[in-house]
């Protein structure tokens, strides 16, 4: 059964904070407004049958999704969030097909690594490996970032348990939100996130500490250190909650900084570019909570998961204009709870992870382009 989803906004405006970048960077919304409409946004189809799961396993809270390059879409959620009653939790990480069908499933704790206490971000890299972070705080941190085989073995452990001293820290991650591998560096950026506020980057092979920031490519400071005091129109200095990370095709690092409601764009090097705030002002503003690119070469679009108030915003990868908008809250297909992460397969399909309280994986069918539906 196939849900249409309508998109309900028109091109929102977005305040853009230039950090001196390429030209691409300067057109105006009123330009972005027109292409829009003259070549449409993405629009999709839920496809409420999917996935298939197996052995009549349930699954808890969902926190994140990803896509290999082979196109099998990767699940992580929370098996010790399913309860007794409630049936037989699958293992934390999932593998499917694009149409659903269950492929592998495998994770937990085990000898010889440091499991997290609280799963929460999954990234499949170009050579097909497996990165996944925690971001539980109790009893111990979730310090580490892992390393795994598509079948499951452990190939490195960046960190470990309750280890990290704080954002000076270059061994230990702290509760880290998202990982992505850049192949053109061979490096992993890390988006260190819960306990830390900045991006981290390691060598993708040897773990070894390559740079880090913070937002605006200041010295990252922990809460306490960071002060108070109201932040001006370009937002606070520090990174809120660092909770995404993609890396782009034309090596643009984008970072989610979920509660300050804005992406930040850097060079691969940590020079930082641009800002742009999404949603701002609404009643919640975790509005960027996990990021997406569109397949097309140009990766033209970029869509963000808009955790607090349940939609997805269709954003202009160029200039951080947000085009279009859909989704809701709710429990029905099409409907979110909790959106947390997402990804895109090379069709332009798009996966959606649910926490808390949606506790499930959703895949939204790319069915071609439509202008920006009005208000």
């Amino acid at each position: 059964m196939r849900w249409r989803i309508i998109t309900g906004w028109s091109v929102v405006a977005l305040v853009i904070t230039l950090g001196g970048g390429p030209s691409s960077f300067g057109r105006g919304p009123a330009v972005v407004a027109s292409e829009a409409q003259e070549g449409g946004v993405p629009t999709f189809e839920v496809d409420a049958s999917w996935p298939s799961m197996p052995n009549d396993w349930v699954l808890g809270q969902v926190s994140s999704v990803t896509v290999g390059p082979d196109d099998r879409i990767w699940v992580l959620h929370r098996p010790r969030t399913v309860g007794e009653d409630q049936g037989t939790p699958a293992p934390p990480v999932l593998a499917f097909e694009q149409d659903g069908t269950f492929v592998r499933g495998w994770g937990g704790p085990a000898d010889g690594f440091d499991w997290p206490a609280n799963e929460h971000g999954i990234h499949v890299a170009p050579d097909g490996n497996v990165w996944i972070g925690g971001n539980s705080a109790q009893p111990e941190s979730d310090d580490m970032l892992l390393k795994f085989s598509p079948e499951g073995g452990l190939l490195l452990q960046i960190g470990g348990r309750a280890r990290s001293s704080g954002n000076d820290d270059t061994e230990n991650v702290m509760r880290p939100a998202e990982s992505f591998v850049h192949a053109a560096t061979g490096e992993v950026f890390v988006a260190d996130g819960y306990g830390n506020r900045r991006v981290i980057v390691f060598d993708a092979e040897t773990g070894g500490y390559k740079r880090m920031w913070g937002a605006f490519a200041n010295t990252p400071l922990d809460p306490s250190e960071a002060g108070g005091g109201p932040a001006g129109p370009e937002g606070p200095p520090q990174f809120g909650i660092v909770h995404g990370i993609e890396v782009s095709s034309d090596g643009l690092v984008y970072v989610a900084d979920r509660g300050n409601s804005r992406v930040q764009v850097f060079d691969t090097d940590g020079a930082y570019r641009t800002q742009g705030f999404v949603n701002r002002g609404a009643e919640s503003a975790s509005t960027v909570a996990g990021l997406a690119f569109s397949p097309d070469a140009e990766q033209r679009f970029m869509y963000s998961a808009d955790q607090g108030n349940s939609h997805i915003h269709v954003i202009d990868r160029a200039t951080l204009e947000v085009l279009d908008t859909f989704g809701s809250n709710g429990a029905a297909p099409g409907e979110f709870q909790a959106l947390h992460h997402l990804a895109t397969d090379s069709d332009g399909n798009l996966y959606t992870a649910e926490a808390q309280r949606g506790r499930r994986v959703q895949k939204f069918t790319f069915t071609g382009m439509a202008p920006p539906q009005g208000r």
